[in-house]
């Protein structure tokens, strides 16, 4: 059986393709923005699953260019208008609809408010993009699907052209181009003892780190979505203040441990939490001998996150259908979320 999520995911790679041949030239003009004009701060708006790529977002700017990145609740400025000083800083919003209207009154003040504000949202025409001076469309075309997929492939993707046209990162820039067949690799991956060991799954823990903390973050949330799975993501270093508790014999965990600096951390505990007994599933690339589902490799690793979520996205489509659900109608939610 298919499903719209599942045939959504897996035309990421053609979003990404048109992101190549289109965006160019507005991520350059934005990045030379940043560069002549540079913030002291950068602070992201989003939810769900686009404070997911937020999150990655982060990560790699703060690793490429040291300018502090932080999540902005908009709450502070809908509901307590708190006095902001934010002239001459950044703030990013990210979304697929750009129709909710906190996310786009926040802009709109914060744009009022002296900030360089930026809409990367796939939905053309939205009121996010009217809000902000700079809009940047993700270009992933018509998403049918409750839970995105390929919208938020397509974000990751623009957050790390952005980064590359910003910090003028020829390595980043190259990689970028051969993001469309790493993702189509990536997609063939053979995850099916995930779906083995999860099909009768009540709760379980997906850990990363560092860009991959982002990933976890999504795949905890598409588990919740579309199987009905308490899932709960968390950072390798911060199991052991308090989570591990929970961490028992026969206890589900999949580990996200792809290249850098954070990997030797997560083959770590994925090892000790073998040790205690737990079911662990480890994503990792080939050359890690005890993993147990593959990761595919980018031409760069800061877009071995973006990758690792494409493999991920085929298997947990399939998982929901193993446990007789439909991952295009999770229960209770809609599409398009309004919130004040």
């Amino acid at each position: 059986m298919t499903s719209r999520m599942l045939e959504e995911a897996l035309s990421a790679h053609e979003a990404v393709s048109r992101q190549l041949q289109q965006l160019d030239e507005r991520l350059l003009a934005l990045g030379a923005r940043l560069r002549e004009q540079p913030p002291q701060v950068v602070m992201t708006v989003a939810r769900g699953s686009s404070d997911h790529a937020a999150s990655y977002f982060a990560y790699i700017a703060m690793q490429q260019t040291g300018v502090p990145v932080a999540s902005l609740p908009m709450s502070v400025v809908t509901l307590q208008h708190s006095p902001l000083q934010v002239s001459g800083q950044a703030v990013l919003a990210f979304s697929q609809s750009g129709q909710s209207p906190d996310l786009v009154d926040s802009l709109r003040l914060l744009r009022e408010r002296g900030a360089l504000t930026v809409a990367m949202v796939n939905a053309a025409d939205s009121p996010l993009e009217a809000a902000c001076e700079y809009a940047i469309p993700l270009l992933a075309g018509p998403e049918q699907s409750v839970a995105a997929t390929k919208s938020f492939i397509a974000t990751l993707s623009a957050s790390a052209r952005l980064l590359g046209h910003w910090h003028q990162d020829p390595a980043l820039l190259a990689a970028g181009q051969t993001l469309p067949e790493g993702l189509r690799q990536a997609a063939t991956r053979d995850w099916s003892q995930a779906i083995e060991t999860l099909r009768d799954c009540e709760r379980l823990m997906v850990i990363g780190r560092g860009a991959g903390f982002a990933i976890a973050q999504e795949a905890a949330l598409k588990f919740k979505e579309t199987s009905a799975i308490q899932a709960e993501a968390f950072s390798s270093a911060e199991v052991r203040h308090g989570p591990m508790a929970l961490i028992d014999a026969g206890y589900p965990l999949l580990v996200f441990a792809p290249r850098g600096a954070e990997q030797a951390g997560l083959l770590k505990l994925a090892a000790e939490m073998r040790q205690r007994g737990a079911r662990v599933l480890l994503a990792a690339p080939p050359d890690v001998a005890e993993r147990d589902l593959d990761l595919c490799c980018a031409e760069h690793p800061a877009l071995d996150p973006i990758l690792a979520i494409q493999s991920f996205y085929v298997m947990a489509a399939q998982l929901a259908v193993a446990r007789g659900m439909d991952p295009d109608q999770p229960r209770h939610l809609s599409k398009v979320t309004r919130t004040h």
